[in-house]
């Protein structure tokens, strides 16, 4: 099992200011942190960018001037770029911290939402995202994970800036965005405007009200598919009984065609207030079978689960940026001119507190429609004169952006015979159509499933339904190399004829070289599999004579071995030296006793001072340092080497009685031993042997007693 490995960039000091606390998140660009402004004394979220990205040094001049432009943007309802900069190899955002949840939090507790909770939610958001377009700013990257509900309620939209700066990086030429809600022109490669944001606000309106994504598939190619050729459907489909205000909304947002959408957020947000202020506490109140079914099927007294912080690690099924496709997007911010905006209402700006979420009210000036209709009006009624009025706001908005006069005026004649042409070039064209769409190549058949199939026997069966096919290599852990992965449209789809399809072949999986561990610590090891993607396998300890404990000595597979990702990799790491037992040479001579100790690896120190000893002979060991227990080779045992038993001087006791002659020979070390004549009846010393001389300690003191 593959060991979690803390981020090394927790604890550390960023540019000598930011003090990393922890981790929050990570994403398809980068990491945030939690972090201490160590001048201000202020938590601030930071975003350490991706390695991928910091290569790139066009790109960190565009994230400046991206970061200062985002700067520049003071709203209550968009999260504030506070600083920008680089340490080394890290390149970092200082955003304000918002300590809460977010919208994607709310959507996996709730599922669908009521449409008054879903209006009352996005109008903040909304409002934020109009003030940013009439800065000349553009989002790019519109979805919940990026909309910020503090604990006291403030609701925030987040990440200005940066990921403007990645969808126009001339380096890669990459479009990244989450691709659940990338509108169709950012998908094709075109030029993105206020109308892009509008698209993936749309997108997430429909998510919050029907508790799903209008589009779904395997790959995120074939989401982005859809919405390029797909409508977004009414989401009154899923959820009967929804206002048609709602639906209308919705599918404004969401047209595929960016004129038939709102110009910018400032419109909309108009159209959203005076829906919110006309429809009914009913419409309002509309519970989606979604959440009813939630409610129904909980076990009793379960509550839902609490919002986590945010930041907190993303589940398995939510969106991610990924690139898409190449293509250059020239234009990054809009011009204040090109597109102005005409703002319908004065309509209080919207607290946007979440414990208080009513509607904000809405003027009389505005639409003119709620004070003037009468209690007598019937429900059709007031719902066409509502339509008569949000048609009317729609035109008036629309009308803001539109030429209404032509810079050259044609002859009259001349547009008649023109319009004659061209109705029978239409003729003509529609016949061709017929056919085309009927029997020919526009005639409409189903991919047939190919997957582990040759590319022949793939081909062969495409082509037998009418499909032209190119094939694209890819890595694939499952299918063996040079067998069909699959299509793209994916098997069963039914497409028109003339329409390109993909053929994914396997190239077998993807293989990375392995990193080399030898000479590492096993902490440094576990994070470099960590970073590799690898897993760690089977540690085992061995001793080493060369390398300390802890260091890893090899690894199995080797270094540079070619492996799958989460291939485990078993490590061989060192215990240090091999512990040796100390010998005990205590007694025997110095000679012997130093073959003895270096014999077994260690090494002999021989002590400059000698002592005396009454047992030890002279020249043999009588101690050693240490006596017992291991040392690693060529560690030293200091040895101490007697000088044999010390001389001592033998007074004479002759003419003493022998008791006590017997105690002070004794006193002095000796061994005294008695030899009586005549029974030693006197009890007097006669003689001694030895008597007036120096002998060893210990001696034995013969007395002859009579």
């Amino acid at each position: 099992m593959q060991e979690k490995v803390s981020d090394s960039l927790v604890g550390t000091l960023v540019d000598n200011r930011y003090r990393v606390q922890s981790r929050l998140a990570r994403g398809g660009m980068s990491t945030v942190y939690l972090a201490t402004d160590q001048r201000l004394e202020r938590d601030v979220a930071l975003k350490v960018l991706h390695p991928h990205l910091v290569n790139d040094g066009n790109f960190l001049d565009r994230l400046g001037r991206e970061a200062k432009a985002a700067a520049k943007l003071s709203h209550p309802h968009v999260v504030g770029v506070l600083d920008q900069g680089s340490d080394g190899p890290t390149a970092y955002l200082v955003m304000e911290y918002i300590k809460g949840h977010t919208l994607r939090d709310v959507i996996r507790e709730k599922g669908a939402l009521s449409p008054r909770l879903a209006l009352a939610l996005i109008d903040p958001v909304v409002e934020g995202l109009g003030s940013a377009h009439a800065a000349g700013l553009i989002h790019r990257d519109i979805k919940p994970e990026n909309v910020l509900i503090a604990d006291d309620g403030r609701i925030k939209l987040g990440d200005f800036g940066l990921a403007r700066a990645v969808t126009t990086s001339t380096s890669t030429g990459a479009l990244i965005g989450t691709v659940a809600y990338l509108s169709p022109e950012l998908v094709l490669g075109r030029t993105a405007d206020a109308r892009s944001d509008i698209y993936s606000v749309g997108i997430m309106l429909y998510e919050m009200i029907t508790g799903k994504q209008p589009f779904d598939g395997e790959v995120p190619i074939q989401v982005a598919y859809q919405h390029v050729n797909s409508s977004v459907e009414a989401p009154s489909a899923n959820v009967p009984g929804l206002a048609a205000e709602v639906d209308e909304l919705v599918q404004w947002c969401t047209a595929r065609d960016p004129e038939q959408r709102p110009v910018d957020g400032n419109a909309l947000l108009s159209e959203l207030r005076h829906i919110r202020t006309n429809l009914t506490d009913a419409e309002l109140d509309l519970q989606p079978p979604a959440a009813t079914a939630a409610v129904a099927h909980s076990p009793a007294g379960v509550r839902p689960p609490a919002h986590p912080p945010v930041g907190s690690p993303p589940p398995a099924h939510q969106d991610h940026t990924e690139v898409l496709s190449a293509g250059q997007h020239p234009t990054e911010i809009i011009s204040r001119q090109s597109n102005p905006t005409t703002v319908l209402s004065s309509s209080p700006r919207h607290p946007g507190q979440f414990g208080a979420l009513a509607a904000p009210a809405e003027p009389e000036a505005a639409f003119g429609d709620t004070e003037d209709e009468p209690d007598t009006a019937s429900p059709m009624s007031k719902r066409a004169q509502r339509k008569l009025d949000r048609d009317a706001a729609r035109a008036q908005s629309k009308a803001a952006s539109t030429p209404v006069r032509s810079l050259r005026e044609g002859n009259p004649r001349r547009r008649g015979l023109l319009w004659i042409i061209i109705l029978v070039i239409a003729a003509l064209l529609a016949t061709g159509a017929g056919w085309f769409f009927g029997m020919g190549p526009g005639s409409p058949g189903t991919i047939p499933r190919v997957a582990n199939k040759t590319v022949a026997e793939a081909q062969q069966l495409l082509g037998t339904a009418g499909f032209q096919s190119t094939t694209k290599d890819v890595f694939d852990d499952d299918i063996r190399a040079g067998l069909v992965v699959g299509t793209e449209p994916e098997a069963g789809r039914e497409i028109r004829k003339f329409q390109p399809v993909s053929l994914f072949v396997s190239k077998g999986p993807q293989l990375f070289p392995l990193p080399g561990m030898s000479g590492k610590s096993l902490d440094e090891a576990k994070n470099e599999l960590n970073g590799a993607e690898m897993a760690l396998g089977t540690v085992t300890e061995t001793f080493s004579e060369t390398e300390p404990a802890g260091t890893v000595l090899a690894q199995d597979p080797a270094a540079g071995t070619p492996a799958r990702r989460g291939t485990p990799v078993s490590l061989t790491v060192s215990k240090g030296p091999e512990p040796i037992p100390v010998p005990d040479v205590r007694g025997q001579d110095q000679g012997a006793a130093v073959k003895a100790i270096e014999a077994a690896g260690l090494k002999a120190v021989i002590s400059p001072e000698t002592v005396n000893d009454k047992k030890v002979p002279k020249g043999a060991v009588v101690a050693q340092e240490p006596s017992s227990g291991a040392l690693t080779r060529g560690e030293s045992v200091t040895l101490t080497v007697s000088k044999g038993p010390k001389l001592v001087d033998v007074p004479s006791y002759i003419g003493k009685q022998a008791n006590d002659a017997r105690k002070a020979l004794e006193k002095l070390g000796f061994e005294v031993r008695v030899n009586n004549i005549l029974g030693g009846f006197f009890g007097t010393v006669r003689d001694q042997d030895p008597v007036n001389t120096q002998v060893p300690e210990g001696s034995v003191v013969t007395l002859t007693v009579v």
